[in-house]
């Protein structure tokens, strides 16, 4: 049984390659996922260890706001300069050097524009002198208070040399210096890491970065001769007190390594969920080639059945056969994996500004996932039809048989209790009653969501597909495709279920993100009274901002009536994180964004005074009156006076400040202008003049209410690029599987295409024949992945209803162009197959048996 299996196998190469082309696929995108972290990991353990290595114990103050790592930018406390003095009196320590690092400083390059990072942090520092890593290159160091030295990648990013005069943006506005000197780091490196640094004379730096003088954001501490550094790292520790965080160099390294990392996983996640959708893209592929094999094959299996297999052997056999795919795919996916790993990283590597990369390994994860997904989703694929097999009854070896349709019952109904559990899953995720589960749950429920529609479907593809039919049926080639296409429910029905999941993620994600840019639209028309709009896209972990005088100067053009500078952070407000706002003109909370008070004045704000909205005044208990303490990024504790509760809304943020705050936020620059003009002024007439105020803010622009609407949405068609990027795997894959179905109903058919030729159908109308049938059974798959897109994209923007998604938009055009794009795919599925069966010999498939 064995030998026979195997032989079975090499007979049916072609149609196993194509089967099995889907699971290297989806194998390619696991083990490339683990490969490409791998890859990143070691690499970012090598930078820090670099980084840190002639760092014995690092002195820094604990942050005055924790914040997760998605809640902002952590800004670390200053150590005064009597901490230095104080870290140098313990005994056991050599040498200790205060140090100014913080991120913020941005370059403008020599084409007037502010040099980016995405992802590597923009350092401003203070110059300690040359070591064993940082090494002049060109110039000198920096001596005066309007000089700096700067990374040769940053010189070489900004196109700027030694002697140029430049601008940097800080925590203070653009200032003016002059580049004396360009510096790499040891091994020819012109970065670590990707990072931009540039270095001022100590008083600049601790000025500019950390808004005062005699500060220092750490200390880094070097241990005496015969000091362990753990030994001198503990004796700091009860030294300083519980208000510093004392680490090693290997912690320091270590720490930072592992939140990159942390980082990466979200990344690793991402790739691992476009894995899971090309693999179960590719079980209805090898379902279905499984499926086709065992019905082409009955009196093969039945002949076995009838000299003495039992039905374990006919299930072992089928199984075999799944396995050898599997391994095969498997071997062949990860060989891929590692290569496209190595080239996301390699990417990933040049976006960051030039990371040494480490080479490339192969974690067991890579290896056990490959191998792992391979097997189990080619045999869990293979199991129904081999149970189908095993079912073949051994009369059937002396008929002439063919394999006749199987009532839809059962498949009916295991569908409809499938997607029961689906949209069941879908409530209790979109509805917010999973706790902690809640996107494994959403999950859980468009997969089954998938299944269930894909069983339901072999119920509506024979008339939907005779439906589409009809639109060829003018010819004979026409007809014959068309009635070719429904003659087999389930095989039809599996073909474009493939194709259905990618289609309808596209449309779903497209019917939220479109949704999302139509409510943010119309809310913000709505809600902000303000014809000019100062803003900036956001790169970095930093929002872009302006210099405050500039509000001023606008305020004073012909024409402005109300101008608002709009500041923002994340701070500890009480017991809880909560974002904070301020105003330049608190008034404009009524007459820009139309707050409402729903106690106390709203339109005036002292320097202890504080407004919340009333989602937040309901939530911790406050009225008019209450006292609030308030600790932001930098300063120390303040407590405020609640003077004014507004309604909440979209654009007011939960707590607001007054101005003078402001010096104490992560930025403490404005981020955003609002501009409302007088009756009968036009926007374009004072646009020039803004602009002009603004030339040295190059990271912001100012705008009228339509163009920075779109601005501010156009970040979610980019996001919708990359995914649809990514799911057009899936769509491949679809396209392997309608191409294997129409290999596989060929050969299936050679006897009938035979006489089909004898009695007068030509090569060309064969090949017709064909391209119609795959045609109809692509756009049938579109068409229907584009209504349960729609419907999965209608029930996350109905969940998403409270969070201000209120419109809900169907992509219309988008779904034209989706099932065109249906059309295309049968066209191009059908290419081989239609040659495959013009090529037939007449009186060859005629006598086949």
């Amino acid at each position: 049984m064995f030998r026979a299996t195997l032989k079975s196998l090499l007979a049916r190469k072609l149609r196993l390659i194509l089967s099995g082309l889907a699971v290297v696929l989806g194998v390619m995108f696991v083990s490339g996922a683990f490969v490409l972290t791998d890859t990143l990991g070691r690499s970012f353990d090598a930078v820090f260890a670099d980084a840190y290595e002639g760092v014995d114990v690092n002195v820094a103050a604990k942050p005055k706001v924790q914040l997760s790592e998605f809640e902002g930018e952590q800004v670390a406390a200053p150590v005064p300069a009597s901490t230095v003095e104080r870290v140098r009196a313990v005994p056991g320590v050599a040498e200790a050097t205060g140090l100014v690092a913080a991120d913020g400083a941005r370059l403008v390059g020599s084409n007037g524009k502010v040099v980016t990072s995405f992802g590597p942090p923009q350092l401003g520092e203070n110059w300690v002198g040359e070591s064993d890593l940082v090494q002049l290159r060109e110039g000198r160091e920096p001596r005066a208070d309007d000089e700096i030295v700067v990374n040769a990648a940053l010189a070489k990013a900004g196109r700027v040399s030694v002697g140029d005069r430049v601008g940097v943006l800080t925590l203070e506005p653009k200032k003016e210096f002059t580049l004396v000197g360009i510096f790499g780091y040891s091994g020819g490196r012109d970065s670590i890491g990707g990072a931009n640094e540039i270095f001022f004379t100590t008083p600049v730096a601790q000025q500019l970065m950390l808004g005062e003088r005699d500060v220092f954001t750490n200390v880094t501490v070097t241990a005496a001769d015969g000091v362990s550094d753990e030994r001198l790292r503990d004796d700091l520790a009860a030294a300083l007190g519980d208000s510093f965080e004392v680490k090693t160099g290997e912690q320091l390294s270590a720490d930072a390594s592992a939140g990159l990392k942390e980082g990466l996983s979200f990344f690793n996640r991402i790739l691992l969920g476009f894995a899971a959708v090309a693999l179960l893209v590719g079980t209805f592929l090898i379902l279905n080639t499984f499926s086709i094999i065992v019905a082409q094959r009955t009196r093969e299996l039945a002949l076995m059945r009838a000299i003495g297999a039992g039905r374990r052997q006919i299930i072992g056999s089928v199984v075999l056969e799944a396995v050898a795919v599997g391994l095969i795919a498997s071997v062949l996916g990860l060989a891929a994996g590692i290569g496209i790993g190595a080239l996301l990283a390699y990417l990933f590597g040049n976006l960051a500004g030039g990371l040494t990369l480490a080479g490339v390994g192969v974690p067991a994860a890579a290896v056990i996932g490959a191998f792992a997904v391979g097997l189990v989703i080619t045999v869990v694929a293979a199991l129904l039809p081999a149970l189908r097999a095993s079912r073949i009854p051994p009369i059937a070896a002396m008929q002439d048989v063919a394999t006749p349709d199987r009532p839809l019952t059962k498949v009916t109904v295991a569908g409809a209790a499938v997607t029961a559990i689906g949209a069941t899953l879908l409530f209790l995720g979109l509805g917010g009653h999973a706790g902690d589960n809640t996107l494994a749950t959403i999950l859980g429920g468009v997969l089954f969501a998938f299944i269930g529609v894909a069983l339901l479907t072999p119920l509506i593809s024979r008339p939907v597909v005779s439906l589409l039919g009809m639109i060829f049926s003018w010819s004979v080639p026409g007809k014959l495709g068309r009635l070719n296409s429904g003659r087999n429910p389930r095989r039809t029905a599996i073909t474009a279920a493939a194709l259905m999941v990618g289609i309808a993620l596209v449309t779903g994600v497209t019917v939220i993100l479109d949704s999302a840019k139509s409510s943010i639209g119309g809310l913000a028309r709505d809600t902000i009274k303000a014809e000019l709009v100062i803003a900036g896209s956001q790169s970095g972990p930093r929002p872009p901002s302006f210099d405050p005088a500039v509000l001023e100067k606008v305020a004073a053009l012909p024409g402005v009536r109300v101008v608002d500078g709009s500041y923002g952070d994340m701070a500890q407000v009480g017991d809880e994180r909560t974002w904070v706002g301020a105003n330049s003109d608190v008034s404009a909370l009524g007459s820009i964004f139309g707050a409402k008070a729903t106690a106390g004045d709203i339109s005036r704000l002292g320097p202890d005074q504080m407004l919340v909205s009333s989602d937040v005044a309901k939530s911790r208990n406050l009225t008019v009156g209450s006292t609030v303490p308030v600790q932001l990024a930098r300063g120390e504790p303040k407590t405020y006076t609640v003077s004014g509760i507004y309604e909440s809304a979209e654009f007011l943020d939960p707590v607001t400040l007054p101005v003078e705050a402001t010096r104490d936020f992560t930025v403490p620059q404005p981020i955003m202008g609002f501009i409302q003009l007088t009756e009968g002024t036009r926007a374009a007439d004072v646009q020039p003049q803004v602009e002009t105020l603004l030339a040295d803010s190059p990271e912001v622009s100012v705008a009228d209410q339509e163009s920075f609407i779109d601005q501010q949405t156009g970040q979610l068609d980019g996001l919708l690029t990359m995914i649809q990027i990514l799911l057009a795997l899936a769509i491949v894959i679809a396209v392997l599987g309608i191409v294997n179905t129409l290999a596989l109903s060929v050969l299936e058919r050679t006897r009938e295409l035979g006489l089909l030729r004898a009695i007068g159908l030509r090569r060309a109308q064969t090949m017709r024949m064909i391209v119609v049938e795959a045609v109809v059974i692509s756009v049938f798959g579109a068409l229907l992945g584009i209504a349960v897109g729609s419907g999965l994209g209608a029930a996350v923007v109905e969940a998403l209803r409270d969070e201000g998604i209120s419109d809900l938009v169907l992509p219309w055009a988008d779904m034209g162009v989706m099932v065109a794009l249906g059309a295309v795919v049968g066209v191009v599925a059908a290419v081989l197959p239609a040659i495959r069966a013009a090529r037939i010999n007449v009186l060859g498939a005629i006598a086949h048996d």
